[in-house]
């Protein structure tokens, strides 16, 4: 059978046929092609980190790509998993709660993804189901082959034809031999089948180990996972091997022999001091001429689209980490004892040090040990301070005690979120002299809840309890830090995730005693970034935004460029006045 006689077929499902994926309207077979990313060995080790860059370097060269993270728990979205199980939830400007490998996704490709870059197993057969109600199967029994594979490959499809991309990178979470994965793989593996030669090829992402008491590289385990791979039917394209140190190339050789890989496509990943390096390496390898190759894509490559955006990108990445300037911020949150619980606040410090010239640090403090006594101590030789966003009671009076010694001491202070709301209840209990003020989040008795879920809230988002989720509109006010940080812009879109708002009942007390409004909803009393005036304090802000998840290394988040300012200048200040800085803990 013609590969135009299959793709004619597939998308029925009855008795006479066993091929089944429905063709999305738009999806122009042969045009757009696949890379599908796979782990072996182990989790964790950077299949989006390599995806997203290989991404980056054909949309570097006028490709149109899109990405698709696909997990195999069975939730529908990320939004319920604890950071400490699934490091940073993501949000997504439509409201979509991912995986933290969508934010690498958005900030290497500086787009705004949606939920069709996204899905889980949970999602998947959330589909399947409502098809088989429906009838949409014809009364055929429904299996995992051909509906739940026939459904993946949908989604691949449709996000094709609806991103008009020239190339879908497809990463699969986990890795082969992972159960919850094998309807992904085989789905993978169909595709390649329908598509045709030249359409899919694969990338196995395996780990070399190098036990310390050996002190070499051993490459059986990646063996072995790459003939996991093998043994469900697809053969690797490329090889990324990820390790500590470069590759050998004696190691190289054994897993190029052992795959039938050409050595030119067996890539060492080894660490580097960013991520954003990457790309260039993968560059020098020449592994993106071979992508080009193998897809047949040589001929939709514009160079001088490429060399503009090598240019900008090789300014990026010439400035990171070169300054002998630093300054340290402290991270005053609950999740402290896992850095992927704040990837993108690392990452938005990372891309606003490289545009100032500076070497961004931090120092991580679990608010559930600080209090009014140690909160000096603990934040000696900080120049700025973070409380990020989070949910519960645990550790909140240590961001209060936090952000009171920001207020006080005119600390540099960016509250994100959470952090937004602990900025106005410590003002009222501080300042305007409130002192049980307090949020319904904490204490559903509290008689003074400066911080509530609102009624207004619940009709005019339609989401009752839930959160309010993903870009909003948020109105400036003229002449405030905020608007200057914007250009002086009168509206911005900022990302949210959160329950909670400011009580309007006690917005005039707050802006009496001093406390400035400058960011609002464009229709509805519901209070978006806060701060204080500059003749008061050099950067006091907080925004019920997250700002970080829109900060990208060539457009840095406005709101951490300030922060970083400002926490330059108190640098400086704290040398003109002969202030020793205490030893950094990071």
């Amino acid at each position: 059978m013609s590969n135009e006689e299959l793709l004619a077929k597939i998308g029925q499902s009855t008795e006479e046929t066993e091929f089944y994926t429905p063709m999305p309207n738009g999806y122009r077979p042969g045009h757009h092609k696949y890379v599908i990313v796979v782990g072996t060995v182990m989790s964790g080790l950077g299949k989006g980190i390599f995806s997203s860059s290989l991404a980056k370097l054909c949309q570097d060269k006028g490709l149109r790509v899109a990405p698709i993270k696909m997990e195999g728990y069975y939730n529908i979205d990320s939004g319920t998993l604890n950071p400490y199980r699934h490091g940073e939830v993501f949000v997504l400007d439509d409201g979509m709660e991912t995986d933290m490998d969508l934010g690498t996704y958005e900030r290497l490709l500086d787009q705004d993804l949606s939920a069709a870059n996204f899905t889980t197993n949970g999602q998947i057969f959330r589909e399947v189901l409502r098809k088989e109600r429906e009838g949409e199967y014809l009364g055929r029994d429904v299996q995992t082959i051909p509906h739940v594979t026939g459904e993946i490959k949908l989604r691949l499809r449709e996000l094709a034809a609806k991103s008009k991309a020239d190339v879908v990178f497809v990463e699969v979470g986990g890795t082969v031999g992972d159960l919850e994965n094998s309807n992904y793989l085989e789905a993978c593996r169909q595709l390649a089948y329908e598509e045709g030669e030249g359409s899919v090829i694969f990338v196995a992402l395996t780990y070399v180990l190098e036990p310390g008491a050996l002190g070499e590289q051993k490459s059986k385990a990646a063996q072995l996972g790459i003939k996991r791979l093998m043994e469900v039917g697809i053969m690797p394209h490329i090889i990324a091997c990820r390790a500590s140190n470069p590759i050998k190339e004696k190691v190289r050789e054994k897993i190029s022999m052992y795959t039938n890989v050409p050595m030119k496509r067996v890539f060492s990943m080894h660490d580097v001091s960013s991520i954003y390096m990457i790309p260039e390496a993968m560059r020098e390898a020449g592994i993106d001429r071979e992508v080009l190759t193998m897809l047949d894509l040589h001929d939709r490559v514009n160079q001088k689209i490429e060399d503009v955006n090598l240019k900008k990108w090789r300014w990026f990445t010439d400035h990171i980490g070169r300054s002998k300037k630093q300054v340290t911020l402290a991270v005053t949150g609950k999740y402290t004892a896992l850095r992927d619980a704040y990837a993108s606040i690392i990452k938005a410090g990372e891309h606003c040090g490289a545009h100032l010239g500076v070497d961004v640090q931090f120092k991580w403090m679990d608010t559930t040990d600080i209090n009014a006594e140690n909160v000096a101590r603990e934040l000696a030789g900080c120049q700025g301070i973070i409380v990020p966003g989070g949910f519960g009671v645990r550790g909140t009076e240590g961001k209060i005690d936090c952000i009171r010694y920001a207020r006080e001491n005119h600390v540099p202070y960016l509250g994100l979120c959470l952090g937004f709301q602990m900025a106005v209840i410590e003002y009222a209990r501080n300042v305007c002299g409130i002192p049980d003020a307090n949020s319904t989040e904490f204490d559903k008795k509290c008689k003074n809840c400066v911080i509530e879920i609102l009624e207004e809230q619940k009709k005019i988002e339609g989401l009752g309890g839930n959160m309010r989720l993903g870009g909003k509109e948020v109105d400036i006010k003229p002449g405030t830090l905020a608007a200057r940080l914007y250009d002086n812009a009168r509206r911005i879109r900022l990302r949210f995730r959160h329950r909670y708002e400011v009580d309007p009942r006690f917005i005039p007390t707050l802006e009496q005693h001093g406390l400035i409004f400058s960011g609002k909803h464009p229709t509805q009393p519901i209070m978006q970034v806060l701060e204080l005036p500059q003749d008061v304090h050099p950067f006091f802000l907080g925004t019920q935004a997250h700002p970080e998840l829109t900060s990208r290394p060539l457009r840095p988040s406005p709101f951490f460029m300030g922060l970083i300012s400002a926490a330059m200048e108190h640098v400086k200040g704290e040398h003109a006045k002969g202030i020793k800085r205490q030893p950094q803990t990071v």
